[in-house]
């Protein structure tokens, strides 16, 4: 088996909570890494009507909250999912080029989610990372 925890560089991008409202994730730095993909985990869900959160992923070159955008789908690889279920893990890959990325979770109706978000960095420049 080859090593990949010394490859990759990871980073909180949403602390794991219960999450009652909108929420935009931790900025991530990608300097340093050729790429870049999110990982997002759910537990329970509450309220009524049927609890409806989603996920997108967005960018910026700056770590100014409003000089974000959300990330064309030219730059990504993999789909969220309309609607995010409880008890499960996506992950979508950001191929752009901006040096910051964050991951956003937007409520659209029920009361909370359970929800953390990890950012992967791989291909990186300078091996081992720390």
């Amino acid at each position: 088996m080859r090593d990949i925890a010394s490859n990759i560089g990871t980073v909180q991008a949403l602390a794991p909570a219960v999450q009652s409202a909108t929420i935009k994730g931790e900025t991530v730095d990608t300097a340093g890494f050729e790429s870049c993909a999110f990982v997002i985990n759910t537990g329970a869900t509450a309220g009524s009507p049927a609890p409806s959160f989603t996920a997108k992923l967005q960018e910026s070159d700056t770590t100014t909250d409003g000089d974000f955008t959300d990330v064309d789908a030219t730059h990504l690889v993999g789909t969220l999912p309309d609607s995010l279920e409880e008890s499960s893990t996506y992950k979508q890959s950001y191929i752009g080029h901006r040096k910051y990325a964050r991951v956003v979770v937007t409520k659209n109706s029920g009361t909370s989610i359970a929800a953390g978000a990890v950012a992967v960095l791989g291909h990186a420049r300078s091996r081992p990372v720390a």
